[in-house]
This record gives C-alpha cells, sequence and structure tokens, in this order.
C-alpha cells in the first residue's frame, strides 16, 4: 500500500511505533485501559518491622515505601493506647492526617472465647474501649480474636458465646462508624469452617472476617474452598506475611481477591528481621504490584 497523504503516513508510523514498544511490554501490562486497576491498597500492620517506631518514624518510613495505610498494633512504641486523653488522641489524628498514611484501625488481642464469664465481659468491654479510640484517632476499625476452644467445653458453646459477642460490640462499633474485624487466628478457631460457624450467628452486618494466611488455610479442599466459605463476610483489611514467602500461595490469594473485586487493604504483617525495613517494603510493595498486574491479566 503506497502512503501519499503524509498526514496519514505520519500517524502510520506513529501507531506502527507506539504497537512496537507496546510489543516489549509483558503481556501483563499489555491490556486495555483500566484492565490492571484494582481498588485492593497495600498497607501495615506494625507487628515486629514497626514495632519500634513511633509515630513520626511510622509515618515517615511508610511515606517513603510508599505503603500508605497502616493498623496500629496495640502495646508498640507509637504509643497509641486507650490511656490517651482526649487532647492526645486529637494529636495523633493530626499528625496522620497531614500525612499521606491513614490509620486503618487499632489491632486488639481482645478475645471472645474465655469460659470464665467475668473475663469475657472485662474482654467485650475493652474491646469498646479500643472502638472508642480508633474513632477518636481517625481510624476505621477494630480488629480482635475468636481466640480458642477449650478443655471440658463443647465446640458449639465456644461458636455461640464468641459469635453473640461479636454482635455486641459489632453493635457498639456501627454507632462509631468503626468496623469489628475478626482475625482468624487461634488453636482450632484458626479453621475456616470454624470462623464460618462463629460468623453465622454473628449476622450483625458490622462483623467482619479478617483473612490471616494460616497454614490452615490450605486444609481440605482448598484455598479457594475455604476462601468461599467466608468471602461474603470480609472487612477492610487481610493479614498477610512476606509476599515472597513461597509456603504460601500469594499470587492465587491476591488474584481471589481481585476476582470478588475487593477494595479493602492487604495488610503486611511481617515475620522476618531485615536490617533496612524500608528497603524491605519497597521490595513488598514492588512485589504486590505485579501480583496485582498478574491477577488482573
Amino acid at each position: 500500500m503506497k502512503l501519499t497523504n503524509p498526514i496519514t503516513r505520519k500517524a502510520f508510523l506513529r501507531d506502527l511505533s507506539l504497537l512496537s514498544g507496546m510489543m516489549l511490554v509483558p503481556g501483563t501490562l499489555f491490556a486495555a485501559p483500566g484492565k490492571v486497576k484494582t481498588r485492593m491498597k497495600l498497607g501495615f500492620v506494625t507487628y515486629l518491622w514497626g514495632k519500634d517506631w513511633d509515630i513520626p518514624t511510622l509515618i515517615k518510613n511508610l511515606s517513603e515505601s510508599n505503603v500508605l495505610g497502616v493498623e496500629l498494633r496495640v502495646d508498640h512504641a507509637h504509643g497509641v493506647t486507650t490511656e490517651l486523653s482526649a487532647q492526645q488522641r486529637k494529636e495523633v489524628r493530626k499528625q496522620f492526617r497531614g500525612s499521606p498514611v491513614t490509620i486503618v484501625g487499632m489491632g486488639t488481642n481482645q478475645q471472645y472465647d474465655y469460659p470464665d464469664q467475668v473475663k469475657l465481659r472485662e474482654s467485650i468491654e475493652k474491646t469498646k474501649e479500643f472502638i472508642k479510640l480508633s474513632h477518636d484517632i481517625g481510624g476505621s476499625g477494630v480488629k480482635v480474636k475468636p481466640n480458642q476452644f477449650h478443655a471440658g467445653v463443647p465446640k458449639s458453646r465456644t461458636i455461640e458465646q464468641i459469635g453473640r459477642s461479636l454482635n455486641e460490640v459489632a453493635r457498639f462499633g456501627a454507632d462509631y462508624g468503626q468496623q469489628i474485624r475478626l482475625e482468624v487466628h487461634g488453636n482450632e478457631t484458626q479453621e475456616l469452617n470454624n470462623i464460618k460457624a462463629i460468623m453465622d450467628v454473628a449476622n450483625h452486618p458490622n462483623a467482619t472476617v479478617c483473612w490471616n494466611c494460616n497454614p490452615q488455610d490450605l486444609n481440605e479442599n482448598g484455598l479457594k474452598y475455604n476462601f468461599d466459605l467466608v468471602k461474603d463476610r470480609f472487612g477492610d483489611i487481610c493479614h498477610v506475611r512476606e509476599l515472597n514467602d513461597t509456603s504460601y500461595p500469594y499470587q492465587e490469594l491476591i488474584s481471589l481477591f481481585a476476582g470478588i473485586n475487593y477494595k479493602g487493604w492487604i495488610l503486611l504483617e511481617c515475620r522476618t528481621d531485615p536490617a533496612d525495613k524500608v528497603k524491605a517494603l519497597i521490595e513488598q510493595r514492588k512485589i504486590f504490584e505485579e501480583m496485582i498486574l498478574n491477577a488482573k491479566s
């Protein structure tokens, strides 16, 4: 074909050049506009990697690594506790609001399996204090635990008790705009059939599940089967370990979340101890971004 029109020829050469460039891009990027977008976001749990960072250090390191959400685990160097005064809570909120980092919420150890009903009531009331704290500092929810079954107590009774407790704190949290996030955690309680049974009792819409990437996720019929058991109850957070840990199928998990159009936070709860944790966070972010592209390709 002879191209005599200079405009047409210019356009042809431009388009040919663009096409040639695209052919050199990895296949995961060669997609129609919007195909690789996701509403999932990568965030961070202060557990281990951030346990010694105060608030300014936390904001600095997360901003530098572009990991822009954080769940504040209790009893860490950030110092955000229920003992903070109203003014101190305002200061915490102000520091984060003046930064690109979002407080995702509080990560607590409150649990509702206690056979001792006094301890159970104490944990429920303590959860309510954390709900108020998360609200005051600008968070959106509180992470809690099941946490285990007990000898001599029927499992069905413990499941019922945990579910009813979750309903109570979920109702309370809703009044403060705070989601309740049950971590898939604990001896036997972390098995997804038990989590589902708990959530069948905890039917308040503000009671949600925080996926936790345990080996037990692969039990029985495998990851997708267990994922599907609770996918309709996911809240705004999921916990992952290092995404390059090959002992867990993280790419499959990210693809499953992409498949349900998950819009919450994938929070790094890392277990290793790298010397340069900011560099390690940047590496994890790059792995996450690559997994997102693979999931959407």
